[in-house]
């Protein structure tokens, strides 16, 4: 049989480094990689298909599955997790003392259907009471104005969803007071350069995070890796071979985290961070795989329709090639 020759584009993290690098092969693949930052992965996914092997946006996989126009089939390699209580910045002039105190508030984010935002709104309302339908949300650019949703939505009409003005930022209208709080997955620029009244939701975010996966056990999913779908229709084998590559360029990661002889990563005190995050969540805290993610995932769909993003009820295993979903044990 010949080699595939396949493209992957990816973000450069850890846990996919030694599949980058090449210490890692995927069986019956030449790969040619394309170490991108995740937006350009996406957007580039989403209008052209660039890539036969890519990092997703979870939201984004889920609603085009739920629709049945996505191009790529996923695999459970979950390669960007991020606890989502230091997502929103608010202002501090507003009377926003608790997370009850956004309802009816206007609130920006960059898309509605981005995950960071599938899940804070999901923290939301599970925890405090605030439901989609209860805040006035803005979307658009957040330091270059312009952006638009990545892939067509159409939300319920108890669902208050307008773009901002096509010249100004999130960021700008959060430092000028025209928005009450902001939803990002990365730190607006008026926040970082100490902009008054600008402030997190939850200053001890850690803290608020920690005691919420105690209670939940949840690790938020952000992004997952998809392959073509013609590729797996025409390459049975393939997906469970780029799921296993995954695998191991993963186990590579955690256990160069555990040295203390060479740190390999430029974090002072390593070990003790990595000993106080699995004194919270356990050794096995970055899990990838179907079954162990399933709590996360059915709390994405969920949520998903509770927020209006999918119309129906669907199974998580939707989202996953078949052949990912129970693998192979010794």
């Amino acid at each position: 049989m010949a080699r595939l020759s396949l493209t992957l584009s990816c973000g450069g993290y850890d846990r996919t480094r030694a599949l980058m690098d090449g210490r890692v092969a995927i069986e019956g693949v030449d790969l040619q990689v394309f170490p991108l930052e995740p937006e350009e992965c996406f957007a580039r996914a989403f209008r052209s298909q660039d890539f036969d092997i890519t990092e997703r946006s979870g939201s984004s996989h889920l609603l085009t599955t739920a629709r049945g126009d996505a191009h790529y089939v996923g695999i459970p390699a979950f390669v960007s997790r991020v606890f989502r209580h230091s997502s929103i910045y608010i202002r501090t002039d507003r009377g926003i003392a608790s997370p009850a105190d956004l309802r009816g508030r206007r609130i920006g984010l960059p898309e509605y259907q981005m995950t960071v935002c599938l899940w804070a709104r999901g923290i939301l309302s599970d925890e405090y009471g605030v439901r989609a339908e209860d805040v006035q949300w803005r979307n658009g650019g957040q330091e270059q104005p312009g952006r638009t949703e990545r892939t067509p939505i159409s939300l319920p009409p108890g669902i208050d969803l307008q773009p901002i003005p096509p010249d100004r930022t999130l960021s700008s209208m959060l430092a000028a007071g025209d928005l009450d709080a902001l939803v990002t997955a990365r730190a607006p620029n008026c926040f970082l350069d100490g902009t008054p009244h600008i402030a997190r939701l939850f200053p001890d975010f850690r803290a608020a995070e920690e005691a919420w996966y105690r209670k939940t056990r949840l690790f938020p999913i952000m992004h997952l890796i998809g392959i073509r779908r013609s590729l797996v229709e025409r390459h049975p084998w393939l997906a469970a071979s780029v799921l296993k590559a995954f695998e191991q360029s993963r186990a590579i990661a955690m256990h160069e985290l555990r040295q203390v002889g060479t740190l390999f990563t430029s974090l002072p005190w390593q070990p003790d961070d990595l000993a106080r995050a699995e004194a919270v969540m356990g050794t096995d805290y970055w899990r990838y795989g179907f079954a162990p993610n399933l709590p996360e995932l059915q709390a994405m769909v969920r949520w998903a329709r509770e927020q209006g993003l999918v119309a129906r009820d669907m199974d998580p295993a939707e989202m996953f090639a078949a052949a990912t979903l129970d693998p192979s044990r010794i």
